[in-house]
């Protein structure tokens, strides 16, 4: 009977890993003690030092900008696009929040978010909370703005080719680069083998970074076109895409 009951807690977790709808928001009992440790005391660093320079940096009309991005990206995750193989996938939006109101207050953003999902929706567990918040905001916001900042002066700053590349290459990034530290953490708790976990993840995660892709470069698109001062580094005016329809 343990052996059936070891068993059946192998494949619970095999599947999870294996569930692209699932993975990055990891469940309740899938790290190690140790793990989630160091991934709360980085998240909670995070936290405070985001809160210290969206208060010194930003200004008040700032807010309700990050509420309704917040409200834009928790919406947008609820929607699955499907995948090779029967299943789906969905936004992450790490990229997108950094690009648009910065990496400190758009990791505020997916904090907020991915608190909510724990909380009410069980989307990721509360106990490795830390380890969801280093994934995808950290990583995921930081990572994906700062990758993005160094490819948009590379391919070209103030165009929007340059930019659009260099949106589309850092939203991709930052959710395969994801995946991969999420695939480390379970195996380094032992919930299964490296080479499994780091196999089924990038399978999935290259997959749906390539929607991630699109998602952010059509977002970031529409916001220049309408309100390019509302973005936090935005490209000068006369360098973006004529509108489709002719005012």
């Amino acid at each position: 009977m343990h052996e059936l009951l070891v068993l059946s807690s192998s494949l619970s977790k095999l599947y999870w890993v294996i569930s692209p709808q699932l993975a990055l928001h990891i469940p309740d009992g899938f790290l190690s003690l140790p793990v989630s440790l160091v991934t709360w005391v980085v998240a909670i660093g995070l936290i405070v030092m985001a809160l210290g320079q969206v208060k010194s940096e930003h200004q008040e009309r700032t807010v309700p900008l990050m509420g309704v991005c917040a409200a834009f990206i928790f919406a947008a995750q609820m929607i699955n696009f499907p995948i090779p193989g029967g299943t789906s996938g969905h936004l992450l939006g790490g990229t997108l929040a950094g690009v648009l109101l910065g990496p400190w207050a758009g990791s505020l953003v997916m904090t907020v978010v991915f608190i909510v999902q724990g909380t009410l929706f069980q989307d990721g567990g509360l106990t490795v909370l830390g380890a969801n918040i280093f994934n995808m905001g950290l990583v995921g916001t930081f990572g994906g703005y700062y990758f993005y900042k160094a490819l948009r002066s590379t391919f070209g700053f103030n165009s929007w080719r340059g930019t659009s590349v260099a949106l589309a290459i850092a939203a991709w990034t930052s959710v395969v680069v994801a995946s991969l530290i999420c695939a480390i953490q379970l195996a380094l708790s032992g919930t299964v083998s490296l080479g499994i976990a780091i196999s089924a993840m990038l399978t999935w995660h290259v997959l749906i970074g390539i929607g991630e892709a699109i998602i952010t470069v059509i977002a970031v698109s529409y916001i220049w076109q309408a309100r390019p001062d509302l973005l936090y580094d935005p490209p000068k005016r006369s360098s973006l895409p004529r509108p489709l329809v002719q005012r």
